[in-house]
């Protein structure tokens, strides 16, 4: 479903420039500049969409900016009702009632591994609206293109307290705790568990099956999975069941199951039914102050300058979050691809352009058929898909990052 307000080919739009010597939007174009069109989606909230011409090709892209002085405009996780879901963004913004967003982390999408389905969880972490929902998976267990050096799963673009944006990193600290003993969590609603760990499931997580937490290992997505495994139901506080292998249905609020493997099923085979087990957990940024909202993305742009050795051969269909060096500004960056009419970005060059339009730090998000952005138009009552996804429709995606206005 695209947006009838914007045609697939901009051929009026043939404006000729670089990639990285974007001016200013506010500036008039003239040949060697982006031809901009731009209208104002709510009070501090500015759509575009332009058109580049590269080496490559034609290259057709869409810029959200957010102004976070705005005391009206927020940032916040576009999510389905469960961690292990899919959604189509424009239906995630509309039922959040955002005013714009795009697609998010990259995730657990097409494996099948020993007869296990994809859960359709992200890879990375996130927190909405300032609840945590889930951590990262250990870098080998990923999905996408791969990390440049220095970066992880744990690596986020949030919004903080403070009404910053910023990347970050996220990680989590948890433990459980019996009779006086204590083990480590390892793991939040996440479709991999590290090996040798426990993970914990809430009702985030909703009804699909917790056996693909312990497949593959901490540096091979695809190696068997393991058969020594424990899961234990904890039910206001207080063992209620155990079992040899991890279930599935959805998990009441006032239970918690714990997965562990290896190591971590042996520290849950101490315990047994009516044992008191207190479970503690949350999601810590590496810097200060705590994120409000987090999504995963790999950081591709830092304090203005691409990172070492970001990939410059493969051309598709890109999105971006960055933000400005004081964090007031985010920036939402999607670029089509695949198709005559646009040919797509490498990393490098993505990290490029969002930094021209005035980003200081910057994460790619998934890409490919999973890039979209939608956004409501003035006097709309609903968002619309405004790029061409690759896919030729819209993909479910695990979440995304939404634009949200008090003023509309």
């Amino acid at each position: 479903m695209t947006s009838a307000a914007f045609p697939r080919r901009l051929a009026a739009l043939g404006a000729a420039v670089l990639l990285g010597a974007l001016l200013p939007p506010a500036a008039p174009a003239s040949a060697d500049q982006p031809r901009l069109t731009e209208e104002q989606i709510a009070p501090g909230v500015t759509y575009r969409s332009f058109e580049l011409s590269t080496e490559h090709g034609p290259v057709v892209g869409y810029l959200l900016t957010a102004d976070l002085r705005n005391p009206d405009v927020e940032l916040d996780l576009l999510h389905p009702p469960a961690v292990a879901a899919r959604d189509e963004i424009d239906d995630m913004t509309n039922a959040q009632r955002a005013v714009a967003g795009v697609n998010g982390d990259f995730f657990h999408l097409s494996e099948t591994h020993e007869g296990v389905a994809a859960t359709g969880s992200s890879v990375g972490p996130a927190i909405a609206d300032g609840v945590d929902l889930k951590a990262a998976v250990p870098n080998g267990q990923r999905f996408g293109p791969g990390l440049p050096a220095g970066t992880s799963t744990k690596d986020v673009f949030g919004l903080g307290v403070d009404r910053r944006a910023r990347v970050s990193s996220v990680s989590l600290t948890g433990v459980v705790r019996s009779g006086g003993a204590t083990a480590d969590l390892a793991g939040l609603n996440q479709y991999a568990v590290p090996v040798g760990g426990i993970g914990l499931y809430t009702s985030a997580w909703g009804e699909v099956s917790r056996a693909r937490a312990v497949c593959g290992t901490d540096t091979d997505r695809s190696a068997p999975c393991t058969t020594d495994t424990e899961e234990v139901v904890v039910r206001n506080g207080v063992v209620s069941a155990e079992h040899d292998e991890p279930g599935a249905g959805a998990i009441p609020g006032d239970t918690v199951v714990l997965v562990g493997r290896e190591e971590g099923a042996a520290e849950l085979e101490k315990l047994n039914p009516g044992d008191r087990v207190m479970v503690e957990s949350r999601l810590e940024a590496a810097d200060a102050p705590p994120l409000e909202f987090a999504v995963g993305g790999f950081p591709i742009l830092r304090a203005g300058k691409p990172l070492p050795g970001l990939e410059t051969g493969t051309l598709a269909p890109r999105t971006a979050a960055g933000a400005s060096s004081d964090g007031r500004t985010a920036y939402l960056l999607t670029v089509d691809g695949r198709s005559a009419a646009s040919t797509g970005l490498s990393i490098r060059e993505l990290a490029d352009l969002i930094r021209s339009f005035g980003a200081a730090d910057a994460v790619n998000l998934d890409g490919g058929g999973s890039s979209t952005m939608a956004a409501r138009d003035p006097g709309q009552p609903r968002a619309m898909i405004k790029n061409v996804p690759s896919d030729g429709v819209p993909r479910p995606v695990a979440n995304g990052i939404g634009v949200f206005s008090a003023a509309r």
